[in-house]
């Protein structure tokens, strides 16, 4: 039997909450459990869209990329 591991180089996630702090917290949550892949932020990219019901979305994309030193 053949076991081969892949290391992840390269990983982008999307996010979306109803208010900046969710937001904040959620990504913060998945960098904690990325370091653990050894994947750290490589940018973040933002956006907040008001509905036509005047309801705020907050959304985010982040790039994790291998912190291999």
């Amino acid at each position: 039997m053949d076991f081969q591991l892949d290391l992840i180089k390269d990983k982008i996630e999307f996010f979306e909450a109803t208010s900046i702090k969710d937001l904040e917290k959620n990504i913060n949550e998945k960098i904690e459990q990325n370091q653990a892949l050894l994947l750290s932020v490589q940018s973040v990219s933002h956006q907040m869209h008001v509905t036509e019901d005047g309801k705020r979305l907050y959304s985010a994309v982040v790039h994790f990329k291998a912190s291999l030193n």
